[in-house]
Formats: structure tokens, C-alpha cells, sequence
């Protein structure tokens, strides 16, 4: 795929997907090579993320690079001063103000790549990443294997004892394979009826 960088100024790269489609891994690509580059480098996460390593991000195939655990998006900014290049992973989990904080820094000149769940597990828009979606100059939506039938997953199905979870629970859980599954739209479908006529006893 040929791309267009622009010569001058910032930009924002988002990459999306559900989970266990690659998304920290290719964060992880970008950056190492903009460090290649001989580029300053920083990744920010949300505190909240602490399911491998609070001080770097990892993909759930092993790949990691060092990352600072930020508290919000202002913390974000203020962590930014002085860098090139800015990760930001599970960009779903971070508050409203992501948005005008990614902005402010493509302002400033910087590349900005952005990585997190295009979806929550009942298949709405997740968190600010819609709007992060409208304002980068390149998108990139990656699949995942569907858990279930082997297919292109699309969908991330939240899992209770094994089964889809209700649709009522917490919009933020933090979780990996034993909580969260992979799944295409028929896959993610039947597991979301299941649900609902569990709710429904």
C-alpha cells in the first residue's frame, strides 16, 4: 500500500480492530522503526491496562517495547514534550480528552499512532476511538481468527464461565484469552442471542 506522509507537520495513524488481531503488536512495528529512524519515541498507556507489564506495552504474542503508564490524556500530553513519535495503546480506555490532547500534538508537528478496540464487546463504538477514526490521515482495521469457526473476526465476545456475557456489565474490563474471545459477525451473533436469552430467564 503506497502512502502519502505528509511532508511537513504531524499526523495521526489509528490502527483498530478487536482483540487478538495484532493491533499493540503493529504499534509496537511502527515505533521501533520510527526509533530506527533515529526518531525520539514514546508510548503512553492508560494505568488502567495493567494486564502484562505496567512499564511496557506487550501484544499477546510476546512483543513488547518500553511504555509509560499515564493516568489520563493531560498526563499524556505533558509526557509527550519533547518526542517525535507517540504511541498511544488502548486508546479506548482513555477519557474524552484524548481527542483534543492527539490534535494538540499533530499540531505541534508530531506523528501520532493510536491503537485500541474499534468495539466494546456488545458491538458499539468504543470509548473516543470513533472520533480518533475521523481525524487520522491513515486507518488501518486489522482481523483477528474467530475463536469459534476459524473465520475473519471482527467482534470482540466478552465471556462469562465460558459463555457470552450479558450486555449489561461494565463497558471496561480488563481481560485477555480467559475473558474475551475473537469472533466473526455469525460467531459473535449466535453468542450475543445466547446472551440475550440468558437475560431474558
Amino acid at each position: 500500500m503506497i502512502r502519502n506522509v505528509p511532508g511537513s507537520g504531524g499526523w495521526l495513524e489509528v490502527i483498530c480492530g478487536p482483540m487478538f488481531s495484532g493491533k499493540s503488536e503493529e504499534l509496537i512495528r511502527r515505533l521501533r522503526r520510527a526509533e530506527i529512524a533515529g526518531q525520539r519515541v514514546l508510548i503512553v498507556k492508560p494505568r488502567v491496562d495493567d494486564r502484562y507489564d505496567v512499564a511496557h506495552v506487550v501484544s499477546h504474542a510476546g512483543a513488547k517495547m518500553r511504555a509509560v503508564s499515564v493516568e489520563d490524556s493531560r498526563d499524556a500530553l505533558r509526557r509527550a514534550d519533547g518526542y517525535d513519535a507517540i504511541g498511544v495503546d488502548e486508546a479506548q480506555f482513555f477519557d474524552e480528552h484524548i481527542v483534543e490532547t492527539v490534535e494538540r500534538l499533530v499540531g505541534e508537528g508530531k506523528r501520532v499512532v493510536a491503537a485500541g478496540l474499534d468495539r466494546d464487546f456488545r458491538g458499539e463504538p468504543f470509548g473516543a476511538m470513533p472520533l480518533l477514526l475521523c481525524r487520522a490521515e491513515f486507518v488501518d482495521k486489522l482481523q483477528a481468527v474467530c475463536h469459534r469457526c476459524g473465520g475473519a473476526a471482527t467482534r470482540t465476545q466478552r465471556l462469562v464461565d465460558g459463555a457470552p456475557a450479558p450486555f449489561d456489565g461494565a463497558t471496561i474490563q480488563i481481560g485477555a484469552l480467559d475473558s474475551y474471545e475473537a469472533r466473526c459477525g455469525d460467531c459473535y451473533r449466535a453468542g450475543a442471542a445466547l446472551s440475550l436469552d440468558a437475560a431474558a430467564v
